[in-house]
């Protein structure tokens, strides 16, 4: 039987493409539905997305992960692509991502926009090239895994992929999340290489490159800590122990030179640290333990979602 494909595009002010975006995928694509999800647009992106034969939703609460997460309840399919409405990304593809996804019974499909430059040819926004490295960078090293693009909207889900993600983020951190939540859970991922292009003139970014930034790496490491928690706290540990040594340094220098200690606080002080990095450590182990059963969890959850 074919797979009944939804296809999601959470929308804000994209007037200009999103009847773009719907036709191409009527057209490469007849067999899917289109979704598109406003999130209290100022311009005509609604009427646009229904004329064009969309079926249209609407999510109050402001955020990109905010409308994702209510289509991923309300939407029901076997086979889910997720896409922006800024028709930066290549609709012709989406065939043969498709194949591969359900050849490979992948459970994330990510459009890779780097590994053949064309995110860096085209993207005209200072420092976005450089974020998108930094954080590839840091999850490939943290979670041992080898993506070469982590924050691409472009993306293939299954239905287990769907129904079992859950997450407390709000908005355009959710293509580092999603990308985590599946490394973290042991999910297969593949990429397929796309023709990354720049918004048309007169289509605006919503994307603030220091805020949206700033909030993408506070996710990472709050992800790190929640995910790889001996990791985080251990090296929490290792830091607070050290400092605890070189505090200690002095005072105990000052007793084997006079027989007594003068700088007293400084002792407590590095006793305290000591006492703190053994406390972390003990913190890690526990939720480490609490980690490996949560996965073991998630697995007997996953395998039984129909």
């Amino acid at each position: 039987m074919n797979p009944k494909i939804a296809v999601l595009v959470p929308c804000y002010n994209e007037a200009l493409t999103i009847e773009k975006v719907v036709k191409d995928f009527q057209h490469y694509i007849p067999e899917a539905e289109v979704f598109v999800y406003d999130n209290n647009s100022k311009d005509d992106t609604v009427e646009i997305a229904t004329k064009a034969g969309a079926m249209v939703g609407n999510e109050k609460k402001q955020g990109k992960a905010n409308v994702v997460f209510r289509m991923f309840r309300e939407i029901d399919a076997d086979l889910y692509i997720m896409i922006d409405g800024d028709d930066t990304y290549p609709v012709e593809c989406i065939r043969t991502m498709v194949n591969q996804f359900t050849e490979n019974k992948c459970d994330m499909l990510v459009g890779d926009r780097l590994s053949n430059k064309s995110y860096k040819k085209e993207n005209k926004r200072a420092f976005h090239n450089f974020g998108n490295n930094l954080v590839r960078n840091l999850i490939n090293i943290f979670f041992g895994s080898e993506l070469k693009d982590i924050l691409s909207g472009y993306r293939i889900f299954s239905r287990k992929f769907v129904k079992n993600y859950a997450s407390s983020i709000k908005g355009f951190e959710l293509e580092t999340d999603l990308s985590i939540y599946a490394l973290h859970y042991g999910l297969a991922i593949e990429e397929y290489s796309i023709n990354y292009r720049d918004r048309p003139e007169g289509s605006v970014s919503k994307l603030n490159t220091f805020t949206d930034g700033f909030k993408v790496i506070k996710l990472f490491f709050n992800l790190v800590r929640l995910y790889k928690p001996l990791l985080f706290f251990g090296m929490v540990s290792i830091v607070l122990f050290v400092l605890g040594i070189l505090f200690m340094i002095i005072p105990i220098r000052e007793y084997f030179e006079y027989q007594y200690v003068y700088k007293v606080p400084t002792l407590i002080f590095s006793i305290m640290l000591i006492i703190v990095s053994i406390l972390s450590l003990a913190t890690g182990l526990i939720l480490d333990n609490i980690s490996i059963i949560d996965k073991k969890n998630f697995k007997v959850r996953y395998n039984n979602t129909n």
